[in-house]
């Protein structure tokens, strides 16, 4: 069932007010277009809608990014708002799929009428909110990877590191370590989509070549004929794209079967849920992976390592734990509108232009500098090669 909840920052009172209620889906228009005119002539709420994938095979990921989402939004009640004005944070669930996603979309765009939106969590989900949005020509920040969700849009941004810079940073260091044949398991929905060739085009000047595919469910527990079919190919190496759990136990497959092959895995393991899942096979990973979960470890010259630091000390205090890579996504995302807002306001087309303005910012996932030809912007220099000793985050050496 799609759920909503709803954070209602009343600029300068006290509290945050918050609910469920469950949702459905609505495509009618305001009737009287009061907000619409309200929100034109710098007036009433401004509103952020989120959509997440809080529960389903996605949860690992949107349960972080809403976390991180209330408590910005705490924060920014107790700043006092938007430039004086009330800010209503309205998140819904989509449940993990495309059709939630798309039914969330309709829902913030025509009943709450919202100014921006950021989700979803994946990329099917958030492929199916791209069209949506482009066709209402209003603001979108997705936290997902795939590169689709960004191609040729006007609209829609986002802020996890492109996989296709994911794999040039795997290329890299494949190729510095003499891997040539790689051997590719991949997430089947929208997140896995096109990586095994994007990885085969890439490695065509590093001499790599991807000698085996094969796919598996976004919710899979047994991961034997993969593996299996894996070993037999003979590769160098082995690459594993996935998310928790079904990453997870993937990575436990690997090390019963495979013997004495290296496993790289995309960023989408960087939360403890993957470590947790994986226990003692997670030993050995290398992931192209964003600075946060190596904090500790960054020079400080290190431009992100304030953002970093603080964020961390922020939700750990939140908390009570540390926060993930997903966690970060979001609070590019939701920090980046706010930023966006604070400087254009409400208007759809100033603040895309804002957004895609974005220059040498830097935040949680890498440097952000966006432009008309790439609304990702990050580069594979956003990523380190991250490897897993004794259950923790280390820098690879």
């Amino acid at each position: 069932m799609q759920r909503s909840m709803r954070l209602i920052s009343f600029g300068l009172a006290v509290g945050v007010a918050v609910s469920l209620a469950a949702c459905s889906e609505s495509t009618g228009e305001s009737t009287d277009g009061s907000g619409d005119s309200k929100a034109a002539a710098g007036e009433g709420p401004i509103k952020i809608g989120v959509v997440l994938d809080i529960t389903g095979p996605g949860a690992s990921l949107g349960v972080p990014e809403r976390d991180t989402v209330k408590m910005l939004a705490e924060k920014l009640e107790e700043d006092g708002g938007i430039n004086g004005r009330e800010v209503e944070v309205i998140i819904e669930d989509n449940g993990s799929t495309e059709d939630g996603a798309a039914k969330a979309t309709n829902k913030l765009l025509n009943t709450d009428q919202v100014d921006i939106l950021l989700g979803a969590s994946r990329t099917g989900p958030s492929l199916a909110m791209r069209p949506i949005m482009e066709s209402a020509e209003k603001p979108m920040i997705s936290f997902a990877a795939n590169i689709a969700i960004i191609e040729d849009a006007k609209w829609v941004f986002k802020t996890a590191q492109n996989d296709r810079v994911v794999l040039e940073k795997m290329a890299d260091d494949m190729k510095a370590k003499g891997y040539s044949k790689i051997a590719v398991a991949r997430d089947s929905s929208g997140f896995g989509e096109g990586v095994p060739e994007m990885l085969a085009e890439i490695g065509k000047d590093q001499g790599l070549e991807v000698v085996k595919v094969e796919k598996f469910a976004p919710n899979q527990t047994d991961f034997t004929p993969q593996m299996i079919s894996l070993r037999d190919a003979s590769p160098d190496a082995v690459l594993i794209w996935g998310i928790p759990p079904a990453a997870s136990s993937a990575q436990v497959s690997y090390r019963n079967l495979i013997e004495d092959v290296p496993v790289y895995h995309s960023h989408g393991i960087g939360n403890q849920v993957f470590l947790d899942n994986a226990g003692d096979s997670a030993n050995g990973v290398l992931a192209p992976l964003g600075r946060m979960l190596v904090a500790d470890q960054l020079a400080d010259d290190d431009p992100q390592k304030p953002v970093v630091t603080q964020f961390i000390a922020d939700y750990t205090d939140t908390y009570g734990k540390a926060p993930s890579t997903f966690a970060g996504h979001a609070y590019d995302g939701f920090t980046m509108a706010v930023n966006a807002l604070k400087k254009v306001g409400t208007d759809p087309e100033k603040l895309r232009a804002e957004l895609e303005a974005t220059k040498d910012w830097p935040g949680i996932s890498g440097v952000f500098t966006m432009s008309p030809d790439d609304h990702s912007g990050l580069t594979k220099d956003a990523l380190v090669i991250v490897t897993v000793e004794d259950g923790m985050w280390k820098v690879a050496g």
